[in-house]
């Protein structure tokens, strides 16, 4: 017998079942108080006006509904109410007309003094005067003459009171649940027999006190008061226990769910969801620069922003799912009900939305976003804690390609059962020497000779043939596989460099290098072994590093090309123009070279208007800085035509020469040393 809308104070809207719901019960709850009421002249209205014991029940009443019995589980507020041995004992003295008016008035004046809106407290006053009606049918069925018969029931009318009693119970919960299961959007079923054992017991114990209220009253009205004691340490007690059972299960920061009921709720509701064949969604979400607020500004503001994201996510989701928080800036969504991805990204978008607003703190106004991740069940995982790990899967993908919100994909996991076994195979195929190297020439845009070569790496697969990078490098970024994986780059590709030098090709080869691989302290005494071993100098190797790589860690990232510099080899940024990378970065790095992205260079041709006047003003700026610009992914004449007039010094793509195994090199370069004849130059 809980408060039945105590989770949220917001009206059902209009047309809905819970409206329609709602409003019948409503209705039936004040057609019985008018009817029942008809039997009362006004005299009798008047006696009772000016009778002690009426407004000193009703006093009584008011105070038990404002101190309900929480049980743990259950939202602060809500329960079984202590008024409940005085309304019943209204129903053994005087009948249902009185105590339906006088739990009406109680209801109405404890809904003002706690601020419930006007719809709540005429379903709940409703709700109240049908489980009396029932209560008080079943008394004048069992035993007729009892109600406002005596001054107490005899020892032998306890039974029909008791089984009032449960009537009462039994017609108050349907009546509460119903209106749960509506609000929450969850089957009635899973709600029906949820800590009924615990309520039914809190119940019957307030009603046992009803006939000794009546008795109480056969002697004195004063007695009446005096319940308030014994009822006022079961609800300290009841409290004490809610106040534990909330701590052990919510954040004390915040005041959100913790981990542990978030797990024991997710395995609740996957249960439900396994029943009904249902779905359940876990969204796991970390904010984007937090630490730089706690940095910076100290722990108390980032524990105040902390504070206001929890108010946030509470109020943007939807009735029933659960806001967790997991621990610093991690939060999570159990979505106990969702049909397909769509729905899921929905509620993650409003989520995104609620916290974009800037919030303002001591003056300042903090802008957040939050990377999501999304994994369903039963499509991702089967239980919780596989849905879980998913959809931190989906988080780190959603923050590391900055795209706000992502849905678990097997491809993009590193520890799913695939990628596990392209692991083993890979690092078997490393040991086996199954990489191989094709080299792409990169030609001068002036008289189209060969100015050097890009080594891309290739995996021979026992299976499924020749791999492309991009099908193997996910692996090889996220494992231990990466400095083997260099060092297998470097080899196989220097020793193709020493060899071409015996035939007098002396083009530099360029190697592309990851953030693990430019991180990596190892990796200057890689480089200097390589070159050592097979006799190259080092200006004949140029180390390609991707924009990602340098602004993963800035810090550490210069600190490493610096120490690249220092071994003499060549220096090149890969990439330039996908949009992680600024030229006001450029200036403080030993560049030599910035290779212009696909994506860049045909906005010359293909982009807008001002398309072209953006990429000449980058190229101008590369060159002014003292570096060379080389236009990447030229498949055209009219591109290449395009990238030389902007001020390209060289250029790469299918136009010039795809990718060539090693023993096609010397032959390709021998056919273009001359360069283009003079009338088929681009």
């Amino acid at each position: 017998m809980k408060d039945p809308i105590s989770t949220r104070d917001i009206g059902p809207r209009a047309g809905t079942p819970l409206w329609l719901y709602m409003l019948g019960t409503t209705v039936a709850g004040a057609g019985l108080l008018v009817v029942s009421s008809l039997g009362l002249g006004l005299g009798e209205l008047r006696g009772l006006a000016v009778e002690p014991l009426t407004w000193v029940l009703l006093c009584m009443i008011v105070l038990g509904e404002l101190r309900p019995i929480s049980m743990p589980g259950q939202a602060p507020g809500s329960g079984a109410p202590t008024s409940l041995p005085f309304s019943f004992a209204l129903v053994l003295l005087l009948g249902l007309p009185v105590a339906a008016l006088v739990q009406a008035a109680a209801t109405t004046v404890a809904g003002f003094a706690r601020g419930h809106a006007p719809h709540r407290t005429a379903f709940n006053a409703a709700q109240y005067t049908l489980s009396l009606g029932v209560a008080d049918a079943v008394l004048r069925l069992a035993l007729p003459g009892l109600v406002a018969d005596g001054p107490a029931p005899a020892a032998g009318e306890l039974v029909a009171v008791a089984l009032a009693g449960a009537a009462y119970f039994a017609v108050n919960r349907v009546l509460v649940v119903c209106a749960v299961a509506m609000h929450e959007r969850v089957p009635l079923r899973q709600v029906m027999f949820k800590g009924i054992g615990q309520q039914f017991y809190v119940s019957g114990v307030l009603i046992s006190l009803a006939p000794l209220v009546v008795v109480a009253t056969a002697h004195s009205v004063l007695y009446v008061p005096l319940f308030a004691f014994p009822l006022g340490a079961l609800y300290t007690s009841a409290m004490l226990s809610v106040k534990r059972d909330h701590q052990a299960n919510h954040d004390e920061l915040t005041g959100l769910a913790n981990r542990k009921l978030l797990t024991h709720r997710s395995r609740q509701e996957i249960a439900h969801a396994h029943q009904r064949e249902g779905g359940v969604g876990l969204l796991l979400l970390d904010l984007d620069r937090f630490k730089e607020v706690n940095d910076t500004l100290g722990h108390p503001t980032g524990d105040r922003l902390l504070q206001t994201v929890a108010y946030r996510l509470t109020h943007s989701v939807r009735p029933g799912d659960l806001v967790a928080r997991l621990g610093g800036d991690e939060f999570a969504v159990l979505l106990p009900q969702v049909g397909d991805t769509s729905a899921a990204r929905e509620v993650a978008a409003r989520l995104r939305g609620a916290l974009a607003e800037p919030v303002r703190l001591d003056g300042m106004d903090f802008d957040l976003e939050a990377s999501i991740g999304i994994a369903l069940f039963p499509r991702d995982a089967p239980d919780f804690p596989l849905l879980m790990q998913r959809a931190d899967v989906a988080m780190y993908v959603a923050k590391a390609a900055r795209t706000g919100v992502e849905c678990y994909d097997p491809g993009k996991d590193r520890n799913s059962t695939a990628r596990l076994s392209l692991y083993s195979e890979l690092r078997r195929g490393l040991a086996e020497g199954a990489l191989e190297m094709h080299y792409q020439p990169k030609v001068s845009l002036d008289d189209e000779r060969p100015v050097g070569l890009e080594a891309l790496a290739r995996w021979r697969h026992p299976t499924r043939g020749l791999l492309a990078p991009e099908e193997f490098m996910p692996v090889v970024e996220q494992s231990n596989l990466f400095r083997a994986f260099t060092g297998q780059v470097l080899d196989i590709t220097l020793a193709c460099a020493a060899q071409w030098r015996g035939e007098g090709i002396r083009l530099p080869v360029s190697v592309n290098l990851g953030v693990r691989e430019l991180l990596d302290p190892e990796l200057p005494s890689t480089v200097a072994a390589a070159l050592r071993e097979h006799g190259v100098p080092p200006e004949q190797l140029v180390l390609e590093i991707g924009e990602h790589a340098l602004i993963t860690d800035a810090d550490a990232a210069t600190a490493a090309v610096h120490r690249l510099r220092a071994l003499g080899v060549g220096l090149a940024l890969d990439d330039f123009g996908t949009g992680h990378f600024t030229l006001a970065q450029l200036a403080g790095l030993p560049l030599d070279e910035v290779k212009i992205h696909e994506s860049f260079t045909t906005r010359l041709v293909d982009g807008p208007d001002n398309g072209h006047t953006v990429v000449r003003a980058a190229i101008a700026l590369v060159r002014a800085l003292g570096m060379r610009a080389t236009a990447g992914g030229v498949r055209s004449r009219a591109l290449a035509l395009a990238a030389r007039s902007t001020g390209c010094h060289a250029a790469q793509g299918s136009h010039y020469s795809p990718p060539l195994a090693a023993r096609e090199v010397v032959a390709w370069v021998a056919a273009h040393e001359g360069g283009a004849p003079a009338d088929s130059r681009v």
